[in-house]
């Protein structure tokens, strides 16, 4: 596996002086995706977990619905000038009678760290089908409950309190037990990386699970949620417009600002109880 830190030289100045010193920082790097030997996508990522965010790539691109759609993923061809493997190539195959990506749909496929839908044709290329319905979850979660999961995440973060670079994405179960937890420098990467633990767990779709994510509540990552089949989606900072309308429409509950004792629900308000 690659390096998930770095260290670097650091001049820091402060209203005392300046010192220079070594500081560590999280590490990006492309990962190439590979079906078939074809390529399909280069995303931005923090090395680790890598067939986490493959299995959770193809799930949330409606590629596969489940581990048995998978044969097998392997590194390859991702070597440095002293030909050691980097670890940035992943080739998956997948099973028989599973039908590759459509390459009918233009899309840019470089995505970066920060954005992976930017990357998209248009906006109707990303309201996929999904093969599961978080609208008939009839799942609750107690307020009380709620307001413990941001520290869970914070204090599970092991990267993040050595680099303060690293989004974070959580699953729980709706009584606050921490399921799986994923950091990357792009917080799509950390929400594929927590679905791919899922899909090869068998657990998808997630019914009665929250996902929880340490900055906001994007269009993208209510996609991804709604792929998945995950009723309820919470962030500690804020939604967007087009995320609550996909979640309003998709039957996704979506809880912001989500800090301390305070917190706004957005869509789908029945499942959030006092």
């Amino acid at each position: 596996m690659g390096r998930v830190t770095a260290r670097r030289p650091v001049r820091r100045i402060t209203a005392d002086g300046e010192t220079t010193r070594p500081d560590t920082l999280v590490v990006e790097e492309p990962m190439e995706i590979r079906v078939g030997g074809a390529s399909l996508a280069v995303t931005m990522r923090t090395p680790g977990h890598d067939v986490d965010l493959l299995h959770g790539f193809l799930l949330t691109e409606g590629v596969i619905g489940s581990r048995d759609d998978v044969l097998v993923a392997r590194y390859c061809d991702g070597v440095d000038e002293e030909g050691r493997n980097t670890y940035n190539v992943l080739d998956v195959e997948l099973a028989e009678g599973v039908a590759p990506p459509d390459p009918s749909v233009e899309r840019n496929f470089y995505t970066t760290s920060s954005c992976g839908v930017c990357g998209k044709a248009s906006l109707d290329a990303v309201k996929l089908v999904s093969r599961y319905s978080p609208a008939e979850d009839e799942v609750a979660v107690k307020v009380s409950v709620l307001t413990t999961m941001p520290g869970t995440l914070r204090a599970s973060q092991k990267v993040f309190g050595s680099t303060g670079g690293l989004h974070a994405a959580a699953l729980f179960t709706p009584d606050g037990e921490l399921l799986v937890l994923r950091e990357d420098v792009g917080r799509h990467n950390a929400v594929d990386k927590v679905v791919g633990w899922a899909v090869r767990e068998g657990r998808v779709p997630l019914r009665g699970c929250v996902l929880m994510v340490s900055g906001r509540a994007s269009f993208e990552l209510v996609q991804k949620a709604v792929m998945a089949g995950i009723p309820v989606l919470a962030a500690v900072s804020a939604p967007s417009s087009l995320a609550v309308e996909l979640a309003a429409e998709a039957g996704v509950t979506v809880v912001g600002f989500l800090r301390g004792q305070t917190m706004n629900v957005y869509s789908e308000v029945q499942r959030i109880l006092a």
